[in-house]
């Protein structure tokens, strides 16, 4: 099913919000908020998950070449495990917000929740990345930003392979916090090895 643009966009500047990395066991999560000009269409333009790479690069290009305004923003492991990682995705957006040039006049939110900001008008519309135009262009940015950032520090803990798994609970991530401990881009209020894993590696199997 192709993507559309909300039936207000035409009248008002909205800006659609995603998140990029609620699963993760390190790094920060990362939200954007993306406002796109009421004409803007793109055959490739989809939910990132369901986008190579490369497409999703390709697509970056274009939607900061194109859009009237966007913005990316993180919040740090530390400030995660602080407040959880509920209301630290809902902290990116706002921060997401207030780097936007151009007020918006109507939020489109990917997911069930929100917190409201500055009073503007919100939709939450889950699975919207794969619905709005502008909430797939969030998805984007988000997700290859972060994907950056990951890559960036893989470079300095090469040993939990975030260039491949960019922080996300897989085999090799989380043997390697066995194997050498977390570090500072952790999130140490997750569970990063489950209680089976551990007795595992416990047993030297």
């Amino acid at each position: 099913m192709a993507l559309i643009h909300h039936p207000e966009n035409h009248n008002i500047k909205i800006a659609g919000l995603d998140e990029a990395g609620r699963g993760c066991l390190a790094g920060p999560v990362a939200a954007s908020a993306v406002i796109l000009p009421p004409e803007f269409d793109h055959p490739l333009l989809n939910d990132s998950k369901q986008l190579t790479k490369k497409q999703r690069n390709e697509l970056r290009k274009v939607i900061e070449g194109e859009a009237y305004d966007y913005s990316v923003s993180f919040v740090a492991p530390a400030r995660i495990d602080e407040i959880n990682i509920l209301w630290a995705s809902f902290e990116a957006m706002h921060l997401a917000l207030q780097k936007l040039q151009q007020p918006p006049e109507l939020l489109l939110i990917d997911g069930n929740r929100f917190k409201p900001y500055k009073n503007i008008p919100f939709e939450c519309v889950v699975k919207g990345d794969g619905k709005y135009l502008n909430i797939a262009a969030a998805s984007i940015l988000a997700k290859t930003y972060r994907d950056e950032y990951m890559e960036k520090y893989h470079k300095e803990f090469p040993q939990y392979d975030w260039v491949n798994n960019k922080g996300y609970p897989t085999q090799k991530h989380r043997s390697a916090i066995v194997k050498y401990g977390t570090c500072q881009l952790h999130r140490q209020s997750f569970k990063l090895i489950p209680e089976e894993q551990m007795e595992i590696f416990a047993n030297g199997k």
